[in-house]
């Protein structure tokens, strides 16, 4: 149970609604104990549980197209830096859901690109290309409009 705050938070930017995500996180937890017998002694634990989380994410998505989009607003809400926390949150929500996954196991929780490989089952190349664009689009996305206008003066 050690790793399950680690599961619930990105299970909550994958899905819509905060129950959503628990139930995913839930289910993860009993795939897990049902196939222990399948974990392999001195692989990376916490990488096994995000695989079986990516893969019942899109199993669930395949029985039902729910929307991409995942805001959810009571979990910035205690924060100091409230204003920066809720772009963020939107802007992650902006993201596809091949890049709002990277960018929550590489730079959230902290897995190498090799691992995110190896979980999302993609080359290395891949992860790294969506992970280069996801930060793209952030910063985008997170850019000042002074900045942007600024930007568009200089190219004009």
């Amino acid at each position: 149970m050690p790793h399950t705050r680690s599961l619930l938070r990105v299970a909550r930017r994958l899905t819509s609604e905060p129950e959503a995500a628990e139930d995913l996180v839930q289910e993860t937890m009993l795939l897990a104990w049902r196939s222990f017998h399948q974990f392999q002694a001195g692989t990376n634990a916490r990488a096994w549980l995000f695989r079986i989380l990516i893969n019942s994410f899109y199993a669930q998505r395949r029985k039902s197209r729910p929307p991409d989009v995942a805001l959810n607003g009571g979990e910035v809400a205690n924060e100091p830096n409230m204003p920066l926390a809720a772009d963020l949150a939107r802007a992650l929500g902006m993201l596809s859901v091949e890049h709002r996954l990277v960018v929550m196991l590489g730079i959230v929780e902290g897995f190498t690109c090799q691992e995110m490989a190896e979980m999302l089952e993609v080359p290395i190349g891949t992860v790294m290309s969506r992970l280069t664009r996801a930060r793209g689009k952030l910063r985008n996305l997170l850019e000042p409009e002074s900045a942007k206008t600024k930007c568009a003066a200089k190219e004009a």
